[in-house]
């Protein structure tokens, strides 16, 4: 059954392009017919007209999406792509364990998409197979051995968030392509079914207008949820009795 996009899922639409989000699940694209995904349930939406995709998300990732609706508007907003000017905030979940997880770093590496596996590997530079992959992130909050992360990423490579915290022995809960045992057993523990990461913020700059566009979105993920109320929750308890911190 196609699933149908709704006035809930379109966060902006003008002549030129659409902001969408995405739920876990859905599909960015499919080249299956009978399986549903959103660039489908767009083009509906539309009556047909055309859809150029200029980013996807994996489809068991949530969160914003920039459509195209005119070949000029694609262009732009992909030469903004390449640029590293269109910006993805994202929250990953992830699991610790009980190593110590610095508050805040960069990764950086060089990904490969192996096509038997369909994953993206990380190996040597001197391979000269992979393209270079780079991401910040900080520790927004944790509770025992699981921490909620802000990740930017500089690069827009194949499964790269997902790969690059694995490796650095951080994965995502609810992963099955990148977990570990140990994460996904905590993962069924917490109940996540889906990949804990959320695409929540997007920025660019419209193609046509030349407006700065700056749209966030609420997860639907309940763990991501809970972490970021009650983080909520204890910055306002302490802005009440004077104390500052910051997470960056």
């Amino acid at each position: 059954m196609m699933q149908a996009i709704t006035d809930m899922n379109i966060q902006y639409e003008d002549k030129e392009l659409l902001v969408v989000y995405k739920p876990a699940g859905l599909a960015t694209q499919s080249a299956r017919v009978t399986s549903p995904d959103l660039v489908s349930s767009v083009t509906r939406h539309l009556k047909g007209a055309p859809v150029y995709v200029v980013h996807r998300l994996d489809k068991p990732v949530e969160g914003l999406l920039v459509l195209a609706k005119t070949k000029q508007a694609a262009a732009g907003l992909s030469k903004q792509l390449q640029a590293g000017t269109l910006n993805k905030q994202y929250y990953a979940l992830v699991y610790r364990g009980a190593e110590e997880l610095p508050k805040e770093g960069i990764l950086a590496d060089y990904l490969w998409k192996n096509p038997q596996t369909q994953k993206a590997e990380i190996v040597a530079q001197a391979s000269g197979k992979g393209k270079q992959a780079k991401l910040h992130y900080c520790v927004m909050t944790g509770k025992d051995d699981i921490a909620l992360l802000d990740v930017r990423i500089e690069t827009g490579r194949f499964h790269q968030i997902r790969a690059q915290l694995a490796h650095a022995g951080f994965p995502i809960l609810g992963d099955q392509k990148y977990g570990t045992q140990t994460s996904m057993e905590r993962s069924e523990e917490l109940g996540i079914k889906n990949v804990s990461l959320f695409a929540y913020a997007l920025t660019f700059t419209h193609p046509k207008t030349g407006k700065q566009m700056e749209f966030q979105a609420k997860t639907q993920n309940p763990a991501i949820s809970h972490l970021l109320t009650t983080m909520n929750y204890k910055h306002r308890r302490e802005k009440k009795v004077g104390v500052t911190r910051s997470h960056y």
